[in-house]
Order: C-alpha cells, then structure tokens, then sequence
C-alpha cells in the first residue's frame, strides 16, 4: 500500500447524493406521529423543524420553499422518507404550515443545503464551490492507495470533497469500519463512490448492508473481484 501526503479520498462526508439543491413534492407528518421515534433516534415532535429525508445525512440543515408562495423555512433532517413516489421530503407540522400548505397535504417545494454538518455550528460560514463549510474546519489526512479484496457497501456517490470528509469520521465511528472512496471519471467529470468495508465474505457484507439500509436506503454490495 503507497501512502499518499495529498488530501483524505479515504475521509468521508454525510452527505448529499443529489444535487445542492433539489424540487418535487413536499409532505408532512401525521398528528399520530407525534413522539414516535425517527430514524435518528430522536422522538417527532410537531413543533420543532425537521423534516425526513431519503439520503442525506442526519443533522444536515435545509431551506425548504414552496414554489406556489414562496415562503421559506429552515429544516434539520433527523429522519427518513418519504417513500412514496414523486416526494423528495416530509416536513414536521410547524414547518409544513409555515409552508401555507398545511390543508392542501402537498407542495411543490425546492430543497437547498444550507449546512452539511450538524446544522448547530455557531462560527461564521462561507460559500465554496455551491457547498456551505465552516472556516474553521480542521481534518487529519492520511490515504493509502488499495487494491481492496473481498466485498464492500456503497453509501453514494459524491462530487464534492468536503462533503466525503464530513462524512467520512462519523461512518468510522457509528461502524467501527475502514471507509473508502473510489474515483470515478463519468462523461469528463470526477466523483467519488463511498463504501464501507472491505469485509471478507457475501454474508458479512450482507449484515452490513442490513444495518447501513436503516440510515443510507440506497446502499448496496460491491464486489471488488468484479471491478
């Protein structure tokens, strides 16, 4: 394995399989919900604003508008969904009647990344390259160049490098395994797949997809031999 002094492929980010910004159908959360736990493990409540998000990570912090007022709100993702067709984000209750559509159900909305970190930074922030990032913002680099064997789980693929290296010590953490990124060159442009692993069989890559499934939907087993 050759160690590379550049910056962390192997860092990852929590973040954003689509692009920064996002329009389609906007719903929101049923009064039965109320305190029944989300996917991050915090319970719904109505007055708080969060919304449910297919893909990107918890504590990422959007601006919902609805495209038929315009009014907008700020959201923190602390679950998923909606897994219904032609929706892109359930809102909490307060948030969806900030929106002005709380008797019509639905919504055309755009959703924007405002903060891809913990949406609770308090240091001034500055726009790169359409990604919001903190000033301050630190990451220890250390790449190592592999032939990786066996079977690893995709979490997403990505463009932007600051968003794999947000993602990339929480995964770490939650996982307790190596995160590596895959350089893809798609039409001229470059992008980096996400996985977690190598594992040595089908079967552990399979309990690992089971878990990554819970927060990352479309994740899915590579088989490095096949590459």
């Amino acid at each position: 394995m050759k160690k590379l002094g550049l910056f962390s492929i192997l860092m990852c980010l929590s973040v954003l399989t689509f692009a920064q910004t996002q329009t389609g159908k906007a719903s929101f959360y049923a009064d039965k919900f109320e305190g029944s736990p989300t996917a991050s493990g915090e319970k719904y409540k109505h007055s708080k604003l969060t919304a449910a998000h297919k893909s990107l990570p918890f504590g990422t912090k959007v601006r919902v508008t609805n495209l038929a007022n315009n009014e907008s709100v700020e959201v923190v993702i602390n679950d998923r969904g909606p897994y219904v067709d032609g929706r892109i984000i359930d809102l909490s209750k307060s948030a969806a009647s900030k929106l002005g559509f709380v008797n019509l159900g639905l919504a055309e909305v755009r959703v924007e990344i405002l903060d891809a970190g913990d949406g609770k930074s308090k240091s001034q922030s500055v726009s790169i390259e359409q990604v919001t990032v903190d000033e301050k913002e630190f990451y220890n680099f250390e790449i190592e160049r592999l032939q990786p064997k066996g079977f690893g789980v995709q979490i997403g693929t990505y463009q932007e490098l600051v968003n794999l290296m947000r993602l990339s010590g929480n995964l770490k953490t939650s996982y307790k395994k190596k995160v590596t990124a895959q350089v893809k060159v798609i039409n001229g442009v470059k992008y980096y797949s996400l996985l977690l692993g190598p594992v040595s069989s089908r079967p552990k890559a399979e309990d690992l997809l089971a878990e990554l499934k819970k927060k990352f939907p479309d994740s899915f087993i590579v088989d490095y031999s096949k590459l």
